[in-house]
């Protein structure tokens, strides 16, 4: 069995966490060769029981080895089914070229095609799995192939720009490590200095200072706007036309919760008919990309109360759409099942956010002094009635903020998006830090949550990042959402606007969903930085986005007066 170890690189991890634990299978797979509509054919795995004659079928597609999914094929054989477990194009024991997200559409589609053709399928087909197996569901169901009827997408996309890119600034580490290990060379060596593989400019060349050219990877670096290179990975428009049962599965720290949540929103809002609105459910929980299910993220443990069993979840919620019998049909279930950090409880909701939330509204506050946590800055639900100083910091694209501390106990490479102690970068200089004290009463909310800044800068461009943090009393600092705005894009993705020096722009930054209960004696705190390296990559400042080596310190200015109102804004529930 593979582990994770502190040399391990971040993706790597984050593909054998959400994997099932590689077992022995019980039953051997007949392996096939299916061929796709342009000759290629891909490597097939059908495990079916002894005495099975026909009855529905769960597809798995993956491009990291059908046969570590051969524990997962039991348990669906086990529940009744055929699983068939397929590596994708260009990989393993798969014909053809890899790359990523290329062909899923259309080579899903020829194999739900040729499942319909085989006479051990009864034509009721379904779909599993996370990540870019999730995105496999998409691409396929976007394409409407018969027989399709309930998938499980977990932690994916259906607009991988959105996901790549978060106000204009990219998940470079994530993509990093990812594009690093999907295309490696035999012989070839994952790099070591991980901090001058994020760190390299151009964006261009991070490729070269992996080692090895990766194109696909290139164009992804080189394309920071929502342009034609991106409308082949851009279903939101088909995703409203889709005939299909969804359960929906993601956890608050996953880079992939905006687009999760999103979708469920679209197929609730958007879908055809009533019929299919009501086949859809949302599953938020307190995980991050590599832990769905589990107690542990991060730094911090949750309790045995956010242990979750997402096979078993999957099984019946594919029971009750694939099956005939009443048993699985008759089994009632929420729309959204949501849990709240902090009390640590699962709630169940109609929709998301949940009914009756407010927006509120927590000013910021400070007499000009909010760097570090020793400074003045304060989070009210007061407006401010009088003019205050602003607040300045520096971001300087060689020394960036980070996302986590790292040392001999977490590399860079290690890098996450869990709950982490923020305490000792609130230490730093360039970390303005807002804070309502010591709480009298519980703060609960659940929804997106946003901030909105009132912002200058002396560069082209700057970032902006937005941590929101409950301050457990013996000092934890545990981050609950980050959303980060590049002020080139405050306007639009595709028509970029530099900043003039000095103006003040009013921006909004999108925190993503969260469900928390900040308690009595927790301190509510927002942290504001330039960075959030290296899961976001570091903004030049020069308005020429990271394409040339050039780079520019910015000083960066946070206001907040009764004409200039910054703040946080929760959904509170009531």
């Amino acid at each position: 069995m593979l582990r994770c170890t502190s040399r391990t690189p971040f993706f790597l991890c984050v593909v054998l966490l959400l994997l099932p634990t590689l077992a022995t299978a019980e039953i051997k797979p007949e392996t096939l060769l299916v061929q796709m509509r342009d000759g290629v054919s891909l490597s097939t795995d059908v495990y079916r029981s002894a005495d099975w004659t026909t009855g529905p079928v769960v597809l798995v597609r993956t491009p990291y080895d059908k046969s570590r999914v051969a524990s997962v094929a039991e348990q669906f054989v086990d529940a009744g089914y055929a699983a068939v477990i397929q590596d994708c194009r260009g990989r393993l024991e798969s014909e053809g070229v890899f790359i990523p997200y290329n062909n899923e559409g259309q080579d899903g589609y020829d194999t739900i095609e040729w499942l319909n053709r085989q006479d051990w399928c009864n034509g009721r087909i379904g779909m599993w799995g996370a990540s870019y197996f999730g995105a496999t569901q998409w691409q396929a169901a976007a394409e409407k192939p018969d027989g399709l009827i309930a998938i499980c997408p977990t932690a994916t996309w259906t607009d991988f720009y959105r996901n790549l890119y978060q106000g204009g600034s990219i998940r470079i580490s994530m993509l990093t490590s990812w594009a690093a290990r999907m295309s490696q060379p035999e012989g070839a060596t994952q790099p070591t200095d991980w901090n001058s593989v994020f760190m390299r400019l151009p964006l261009s060349e991070v490729d070269d200072q992996i080692g090895w050219p990766i194109p696909w990877f290139e164009n992804m670096l080189t394309h920071p706007r929502p342009d034609g290179y991106w409308h082949r990975l851009e279903l939101s428009d088909e995703v409203g036309e889709l005939d299909l049962a969804i359960q929906h599965v993601v956890g608050y720290y996953d880079f992939f919760s905006r687009e999760s949540v999103d979708n469920f929103k679209l197929m609730q809002e958007r879908a055809s008919t009533l019929s299919v609105r009501k086949k859809q459910q949302l599953i938020l929980g307190p995980w991050d990309h590599g832990t769905i299910g589990r107690s542990k993220v991060g730094d911090y443990d949750f309790g045995e109360t956010a242990v979750w069993d997402r096979n078993a979840a999957n099984i019946d919620w594919l029971d009750r759409f694939l099956k005939d019998t009443s048993k699985a049909k008759l089994k009632a279930f929420s729309p959204v099942r949501y849990f709240s950090m902090g009390d640590n409880q699962w709630y169940d909701a109609t929709s998301w956010p949940p009914n009756g939330v407010k927006h509120t509204s927590f000013y910021l506050h400070s007499n000009g002094n909010a760097n570090t946590r020793n400074g003045d800055g304060r989070l009210s639900r007061k407006a401010p009635r009088s003019a205050q100083p602003a607040d300045e910091f520096v971001s300087n694209p060689a020394d960036p903020a980070p996302a986590n501390v790292f040392d001999e106990n977490r590399e860079i490479h290690q890098v996450t998006f869990g709950p982490v102690d923020q305490s000792s970068i609130s230490d730093r200089d360039d970390v303005l830090v807002f804070t309502s004290g010591s709480l009298e009463e519980d703060i609960a909310f659940a929804g997106n949550a946003k901030a909105r800044l009132f912002v200058s800068a002396d560069t082209p461009d700057a970032d902006w990042v937005v941590k929101l943090i409950d301050v457990h009393p013996n000092g934890f600092a545990q981050n609950l959402v980050v959303g980060v705005m590049r002020g080139q894009f405050r306007n639009s993705e595709l028509e970029l606007e530099p900043l003039e020096p000095n103006k003040v722009y009013e921006i909004e930054v999108d925190l993503g969903p969260v469900a928390a209960t900040v308690q009595k004696g927790h301190e509510l705190r927002i942290d504001i930085c330039g960075a959030y390296f290296p899961l976001f990559d570091r903004n030049t400042n020069t308005g020429k986005g990271p394409y040339n080596g050039e780079t520019l310190i910015s000083h960066e200015r946070v206001y907040h007066s009764p004409k200039q109102p910054s703040r946080l804004i929760l959904p509170i529930k009531r």
